[in-house]
This record gives structure tokens, sequence and C-alpha cells, in this order.
């Protein structure tokens, strides 16, 4: 071999080795071995993606916001997004059809779930991005189907790793999603978390810091359509019932296994960076959510705030119902009758009212 053809060949490989990771990957499912920026029509950042990006992507912002990606810089690791307008209004439904009784009409809610990257972790209290065992994401998980059971939906959530995290992970982990869709589950759930900065995901609902979740759909499957609109259901009902609990949703290349149902969705709960914690706080208000777009848990009562919102109100309730029977109690004992305990109670909530309610005292 010649000198230049050795020279050649050493710039060759020296360009090959220096190449981003996930420039040029076997499959398009490679999520979180690489950060990618999306730049709107004037060049500022719209979002970051832990995965590459591809021409035809699409991305709906926290304020839909609705763009396409028209070019991709693989050696910035950049992707350019051209304007689309605003996204369409979700047609989310006052309660579902489900909610008569299941996806099978069996009177069963059920909600499947599984998380395809097994090693997916929060640093902050795992100690690494990465674990094969023990990993932080399955914590979230567990936090999500205990939501979900305590809203009296059956959860199932697999437990099973797909180990290693690349590109064939999504193969191995299809067999467990269609194992999982054997049983007629209303909703196919892939649980993740994004690799960009935590301040991305901060955000505080009701007066809680939690972390935001982003939902990703696969826009190569038979069910594109189908799987994203029902993201964007519930992207539509999170905004009315907790506003900021959605950070956004990505429709990238690939399926994800996506094309099993529907109504199978990714869902990413934080990042690497932001406290697990987080995290799995977001996974009870999202509950709420999916309990709202799925069956109409919230939805049939006008303006309601779900099931949180509801159990504080019934708690309020309950309290005052039995103050009201103890004083009534304490009343009729100490006056040895109803009339007199009568005037009793009321000369007492006048009192305490201001004389909004019960007779004052003249």
């Amino acid at each position: 071999m010649t000198a230049r053809r050795a020279r050649s060949a050493a710039l060759l490989l020296a360009a090959l080795v220096l190449m981003p990771l996930c420039a040029a990957p076997a499959r398009a499912e490679t999520d979180g071995d690489c950060l990618y920026t999306l730049l709107g029509p004037d060049g500022a950042m719209l979002t970051q993606r832990g995965g590459r990006m591809y021409v035809g992507d699409e991305y709906i912002a926290g304020n839909d916001m609705w763009y396409r990606v028209v070019s991709v810089d693989d050696a910035a690791q950049t992707a350019a997004a051209e304007y689309l307008g605003s996204a369409p209004e979700a047609d989310v439904p006052a309660f579902s059809a489900l909610a008569e009784g299941g996806k099978d009409g069996d009177g069963k809610k059920l909600i499947a779930m599984y998380s395809t990257h097994s090693d997916e972790s929060y640093v902050p209290e795992d100690g690494t991005a990465s674990k094969w065992k023990g990993a932080g994401i399955y914590d979230v998980g567990d936090s999500l189907k205990k939501a979900l059971e305590a809203r009296g939906i059956e959860a199932v959530y697999s437990r099973e790793t797909f180990l290693p995290h690349d590109a064939d992970a999504y193969n191995r982990s299809r067999r467990t999603a269609e194992e999982l869709m054997k049983q007629g589950p209303d909703a196919l759930l892939d649980i993740h978390r994004d690799a960009v900065p935590a301040e991305q995901y901060e955000t505080e609902v009701d007066g809680e810091d939690i972390s935001k979740v982003r939902l990703f759909v696969g826009r190569n499957n038979q069910n594109a359509a189908e799987n994203k609109a029902f993201a964007r259901q519930i992207k539509a009902e999170a905004d009315r019932m907790y506003p900021g609990l959605i950070k956004d949703i990505f429709i990238g290349k690939g399926n994800y296994n996506q094309e099993l149902y529907p109504h199978a969705l990714l869902l990413e709960f934080g990042t690497h960076e932001i406290e697990k914690e987080k995290a799995m706080e977001a996974a009870d208000y999202v509950a709420d959510v999916l309990d709202s777009v799925l069956y109409g848990a919230s939805a049939k009562a006008e303006g309601a705030k779900g099931t949180r919102g509801g159990d504080v109100a019934r708690g309020i309730g309950w309290a005052v119902g039995l103050a009201v029977l103890a004083a009534a109690a304490y009343a009729l004992i100490s006056t040895g009758s109803l009339k007199a305990a009568w005037q009793k109670l009321g000369r007492a909530a006048s009192e305490v009212s201001g004389g909004l309610f019960g007779k004052g005292r003249k």
C-alpha cells in the first residue's frame, strides 16, 4: 500500500470513529444515545430529544404549536423545522365508550405497561443514568400502576428486561407487548424517561413540584393516525385538568411497537437528571388523565379537576359532616330537648359564620 493510500485509509477510519453514534443507526428506534436539538424557523431552540431526529418528524409544543422537521444536520446534531400552524383541536369525548365496560365489553378496565429501555434510571437517586439491575424506571412504572389501581383500574406492568439498550431493544420488547395485548387492555403504554437537561422537564402542578411528561408517537405504522389522536386527547385533557403536566408530543420515525394497538403510546417521565420522586409524583396525575380519557371518570362531572381534587373535596365534606353530627349530639345532651338543641346550634352557626348562617343573638 502506498503512503497516499495509507493516509486516505487512516482519514476514513478517523471519520468513522468520530462520527456521532446515532448519525446513521441501523434502525430508527435508537433513543437516548445522543442529544438532538430542534430549531424553529427563526433558528431558536424549540426542544431537545435524547435520540436522533429525521426529516418528516413532527412536534407539537406545549402551547399546541405544530412543526415538521425539514432538514437534519447530523454533524451538529440539530434539526430544522417548519411551522405548520396550531395543532387541530383534539376530539376528547365527554365520556368514553370504554366507560360502558372496557374494550371487550366485559366490565373490566385494564391498562397494560412495560419498559423497553430496562436500564433507564435517574441520577439524583439511582446514582447513574443506566442500571442493569433495579433500574429507576421501574419505580416510576410501579407508581403509575398503583395510581391506576387506586382509581379502580386494573394495571398490568411487566418487569421484563430487554437489555442491552440498543437498536434491537424494541424487537425484544415486542414479544412482551404482544403477550400483554392478549389480555385485552384498553391501552398499551411503554414507560420511559428522556435524556435532556432536567430544567426542560421541571414544572409545578397544583402547587407540587413534579416532572413533566412527554408523549411519543411512532409515525411508521398502520395505527400512526390513531396513536397520534390518542396522544392529542391525553394532552388536551391534561391541559384542562393539570396545565403544565404534559410537556409536548413528539411524532418520530419508527413504529415503537405501536402498530399493535391504536391506544399504544410511549410516555417519557422526566429525564435522567431530574429527581425520580418528581417523575413518580407525575404518575399520579397521569393516572387521573388516563382515567378521564379512557373511562370518562372525571369528564362526566362538569368542571371536575380529576380524582385528586375529588378526593380532597370528599375528605372536606366528610370532616364537615362529622363535625355537624358531633355538635348536634353535644347540643342535645347539654340542653335535654331537640328544640333547645336546634336553637343552640343556630346561635353557634351564626357566631362562627358572622351571621351568614343560623340565627344570631339579639
